[in-house]
């Protein structure tokens, strides 16, 4: 069963994800960069890619996808460590823009 969390703001919602997937991952917060990337599905957009870059070349995902309001979160192999539920969170279009 997924958590379920308020974030409302970007700021929020991206502070939220690299903590997340630090934790997940035994790092430590605020050691990495973290990138992402607007989601486009038939020229609208339907979410953000975090990319955590850790050492060694590792890639920690988190997808954060709009039609169902979860983010995804996926360990360095590519397999899925967590998912949650948001309750509030940030308008798409206003990241956006």
């Amino acid at each position: 069963m997924a958590k379920r969390e308020c974030l409302k703001n970007l700021t929020d919602l991206r502070t939220y994800v690299h903590e997340i997937l630090c934790d997940l991952n035994q790092l430590e917060t605020g050691a990495f960069q973290m990138t992402e990337r607007i989601l486009i599905r038939c020229g609208d957009p339907c979410g953000l890619l975090f990319c955590l870059h850790g050492p060694r070349s590792v890639k920690l995902m988190a997808v954060w996808e709009t039609d169902q309001n979860t983010i995804l979160f996926y360990d360095s192999s590519g397999e899925r460590a967590h998912r949650l539920e948001l309750r509030n969170a940030p308008r798409l279009h206003a990241v956006a823009a």
